[in-house]
């Protein structure tokens, strides 16, 4: 399957002139190759590859990059959880990446924790760092009232352009090709 067609299952309104547009494509690329080794994911430049043993199935791809996915979102929202902590001035006392049909992610005031989407780590980054300062200021304040949208402003000025962009791109995509 061509790449243009995969775009096509996921933007199926069509993708030419769609800016989101190029994070799909960086996401379709990727090499598979076969080794008695230990699978593994690399990134080269905008594309991946994924090592896998002889005779792998489509669930054992499927599987090997959910958790490297897994472990890049894991690894980027620590780091952003850790910048924005010292500039809204909360603590997260816990995070979690965990799969979601619906949501981008959620958070807990009364535990201080807050749980995000493993699909983020395949949309841009700075939908990521929208997306954590939002649950982070959620913290703050639960509802998305008035007080919860002049706290974004003070913080992230362009976080209506980053919740456009997120939004315009699927929560969750379930057909991947391995």
């Amino acid at each position: 399957m061509h790449i243009d067609d995969q775009v096509r299952l996921v933007r199926p309104d069509g993708w030419r002139g769609v800016q989101a547009r190029e994070q799909v494509i960086k996401a379709a690329l990727y090499k598979v190759t076969e080794a008695n080794a230990a699978p593994r994911v690399t990134r080269k430049h905008s594309s991946l590859h994924l090592q896998v043993r002889p005779g792998a199935d489509k669930d054992k791809k499927r599987e090997i990059m959910d958790v490297w996915y897994r472990e890049q979102l894991k690894e980027e929202s620590g780091q952003f959880i850790e910048k924005w902590e010292r500039v809204i001035g909360v603590t997260v006392d816990g995070f979690f990446v965990q799969s979601m049909k619906t949501k981008w992610g959620s958070a807990n005031p009364e535990n201080g924790t807050i749980r995000l989407n493993t699909e983020l780590a395949k949309k841009p980054k700075q939908c990521l760092e929208y997306l954590v300062v939002h649950e982070m200021v959620h913290l703050l304040e639960a509802t998305h009232n008035h007080r919860f949208q002049a706290l974004m402003d003070r913080f992230m000025p362009r976080w209506h352009l980053h919740r456009q962009e997120l939004n315009r791109l699927p929560v969750r995509h379930e057909s991947w090709f391995y």
